[in-house]
């Protein structure tokens, strides 16, 4: 959809909301005058629904993130706060395009950068705001339309973009914590803001070669973390970069190793999903990586769609960002200049079970073992035929025991 039937001006940043009601999808794009609102429900004849107009003047750069069914939208136009839309209003909306007004707004910032909300506490983290030097200002969002400060981090400077999750990783001396992963221009600090009125930096780490660390997400088991920096293909060239690390100990965490793309664009979004990361790289568009082997920081580019053909080069066109977390499997990218793309990938499907584990309890353990040796000398429809020849023979024995003690890959 270009901008013409989408409001107008350039694009941003984009987000996505599903109806609990009845499963359906919606877009919600940033704009230079203000938000979009679009029905991607039929991803092939969206229906525009309308926008909501800047809080005060218009900018470039425009965030989103929904909680509770409410979107929450900062911008860097000055005296702008952070406007809350209750989306459920987009169910019956009469005559389309409307013009919306906002439903709640915090006006404890002015301008802000960027929008973080960690949907399990209600809470969101404004960064690259007018206020605790740039770094996190925290609001209590569980009253969507009337949002209150309840804390600050400020001790390690300005804060581009964040993930904050509660924690569920391997480190034990953190789990069930409230971890705030900050991109802080030149480092990656992770911060304990379990206490808001009291947030404690773990660690700030920085890496060879970096120009501007932008933004970041974690992988879904909370083990690793995939960063991009913005303007090292601009000041530096070389390809694509995507900083890989091992945050297992949030105290410590170690660069592991750096994903090289396949062409020189800039680096801006990234989200993790299912397995796979979803990257918005400027000229060269959505770029989808494998993360399988990720622990080897080895990661592999499985599909991508170039929204910018003409170019791959380092220059700030293209792509913004995505949003890969519907259900339907669709993909919304925002692209500045050209509006909204509606996408969908065709990704291989999951791993199929361990053949070698019997019992399907996801281990190769004594249990398949025996199972197999009540099958042992099948001819027909045989349990224990792991190599698919027909039969369950010393072949599919030796198979398991080369397993044995292994889990099946997640």
């Amino acid at each position: 959809m270009p901008p013409s039937e989408i409001g107008g001006g350039e694009m941003s940043d984009i987000w996505g909301w599903t109806d609990p009601l009845d499963g359906g999808e919606y877009a919600i794009i940033g704009r230079y005058a203000g938000t979009s609102f679009i029905n991607i429900t039929d991803p092939v004849n969206p229906v525009y629904l309308g926008q909501l107009p800047t809080h005060t003047s218009s900018s470039v750069w425009r965030d989103i993130k929904v909680f509770n069914n409410y979107a929450f939208i900062v911008s860097e136009a000055g005296s702008h706060g952070m406007q809350v839309f209750d989306l459920t209003r987009l169910r019956n909306v009469a005559a389309a395009p409307e013009t919306f007004t906002e439903d709640g707004h915090f006006a404890g910032f002015g301008a802000a950068h960027n929008l973080v909300i960690n949907e399990s506490t209600g809470h969101a983290f404004a960064v690259g705001a007018n206020t605790f030097s740039g770094g996190l200002h925290i609001v209590d969002i569980n009253n969507p339309t009337n949002p209150t400060s309840i804390g600050s981090f400020a001790e390690d400077g300005y804060t581009h973009d964040a993930q904050v999750v509660t924690y569920a990783g391997p480190d034990a001396q953190h789990a069930g914590k409230e971890i705030a992963f900050a991109c802080n221009e030149s480092t990656v600090t992770i911060v304990d803001v379990t206490d808001p009125t009291d947030a404690v930096q773990l660690s700030s780490t920085g890496y060879s070669g970096s120009a501007y660390t932008h933004q970041g997400w974690l992988t879904e088991d909370h083990k690793y973390f995939l960063s991009n920096d913005e303007l090292d293909e601009y000041y530096f060239g070389g390809n694509t970069k995507t900083h890989i690390w091992d945050v297992q100990n949030l105290d410590a965490p170690v660069h592991i190793g750096t994903y090289t793309g396949t062409n020189g664009a800039i680096d801006h979004n990234l989200y993790t999903h299912n397995g796979y990361c979803y990257q918005s790289n400027y000229r060269a568009g959505l770029r989808i990586l494998d993360l399988e082997n990720i622990a080897s920081a080895s990661l592999t580019e499985v599909a991508y769609f170039d929204v910018y053909p003409t170019s791959n080069s380092a220059a700030f066109n293209g792509t913004w960002s995505n949003y890969p977390y519907f259900a339907s499997g669709n993909v919304i990218v925002s692209h500045i200049e050209n509006g909204l793309y509606i996408l969908k990938p065709t990704l291989a499907p999951p791993p199929p079970p361990c053949p070698t584990d019997l019992n399907g309890d996801g281990m190769m353990t004594v249990v398949d073992v025996l199972m197999m040796l009540g099958d042992f000398g099948c001819v027909s429809n045989c349990a224990g035929d792991v190599n698919d020849d027909g039969m369950t023979t010393v072949t599919d024995m030796l198979a398991l025991l080369g397993e044995f003690g292994f889990n099946c890959p997640e």
